[in-house]
């Protein structure tokens, strides 16, 4: 369960408003748009992936205290996924290209055919 941020009550994670002090938790009324706060004086834009990239669009720029797209840098850092190993990333590319394969397959075997005659 995850707890308001102003007065702490439980809370669901699809809760749009806190049921106890009324602040809004979700973006537009919508449960899946979450609306990230600042604490404090502090703005969002300081540690925002978009404000470091020149990318954002937010009319609040760069003073803003709640915002529906922010996305840390230190999260989006820990995101990146190991490579898989190369075995699994040939059979990824050979069950994606299933058409060439066997196109290549054909035109080998057909060669083979024709220099062994």
């Amino acid at each position: 369960m995850l707890s308001c941020p102003r007065c702490q009550a439980t809370i669901e994670s699809t809760t749009i408003q806190c049921p106890r002090c009324r602040l809004t938790l979700k973006a537009h009324g919508h449960p899946g748009i979450p609306l990230h706060r600042t604490e404090g004086d502090e703005s969002l834009c300081a540690t925002c992936v978009y404000d470091a990239d020149d990318t954002c669009n937010f009319p609040q720029r760069p003073d803003a205290k709640t915002c529906t797209l922010y996305r840390s840098t230190t999260v989006e850092e820990e995101l990146t996924l190991p490579q898989p190993p190369i075995g699994r990333q040939i059979s990824f590319w050979l069950g994606n290209h299933r058409g060439w394969v066997g196109l290549v397959g054909l035109l080998m075997l057909s060669l083979v055919l024709v220099l062994v005659r």
